[in-house]
């Protein structure tokens, strides 16, 4: 005998409303709002905070050399950094709120903010 001769025509409304309601629930639970600022990290300690609606260019000096960060429509990238394999340079512009960008051997990163904090793997 199925296991499905068990189930009432009742069980599969439950079913089909709790998956309705995960499927509805779950973009909004990762929803991170608007990215309103840029936070850049020196050595562990910030170093600035960049509004990203005004677009500007900054110098961070760390030990290897001095990293540029971007500021250009709401979006945030690292421009050059002395690092040798360029992870934070491939990252690209960085414009929703959690992402971030860390050139490690330079103790330089630069993460967007936004109105409310995004969840992720990290910080679930």
């Amino acid at each position: 005998m199925s296991w499905r001769a068990h189930l009432r025509p009742g069980d599969w409304l439950v079913a089909a409303l709790g998956l309705a309601v995960c499927a509805a629930a779950f973009p909004l639970a990762w929803q991170a709002g608007v990215a309103e600022k840029a936070v850049i990290r020196r050595g562990g300690e910030a170093f600035a905070e960049l509004d990203l609606s005004r677009n500007r260019r900054i110098e961070v000096p760390g030990p290897l050399g001095t990293t540029v960060v971007a500021v250009d429509q709401r979006r945030v990238r690292v421009v050059s950094d002395p690092g040798p394999r360029q992870y934070c340079v491939r990252q690209g512009w960085l414009a929703r709120p959690g992402e971030i960008a860390i050139c490690a051997p330079n103790q330089v990163s630069v993460q967007v903010q936004g109105g409310k904090s995004a969840y992720d793997s990290l910080s679930y």
